[in-house]
């Protein structure tokens, strides 16, 4: 088994979900996260101010997959999330022992 992290912007979440519809996943959560990278900060108005965000907000997929999906699930991962711009995201695969997966 294999745990996924993948981080999307936050108009792309539903459209990897349901791009994974057809793969088993074995469990997962999503999560809403702050990241910074590449984008560095903006300057962005609210009532009149000017404030300056150093973070960006994001969405966190984690996924527990059979080894057998892993390829399948990062293609469809990765077609659903990108749009060309910077800052699309990132995906993590990491080994997930069976011994320390319970549900």
């Amino acid at each position: 088994m294999k745990l996924i992290i993948a981080t999307v912007k936050p108009f792309r979440a539903r459209a990897v979900l349901e791009s994974l519809e057809n793969i088993e996943i074995l469990g997962g959560t999503v999560r809403e996260v702050m990241g910074y990278g590449r984008q560095k900060s903006g300057l962005h108005r609210y009532l009149g101010s000017e404030y300056n965000t150093s973070f960006v907000p994001k969405v966190q997929l984690r996924l527990i997959i059979r080894d057998e999906d892993v390829a399948q699930a990062l293609r469809c991962i990765a077609a659903s999330a990108q749009t060309g711009r910077m800052g699309d995201g990132k995906i993590l695969v990491l080994p997930c022992l069976d011994e320390f997966a319970a549900w």
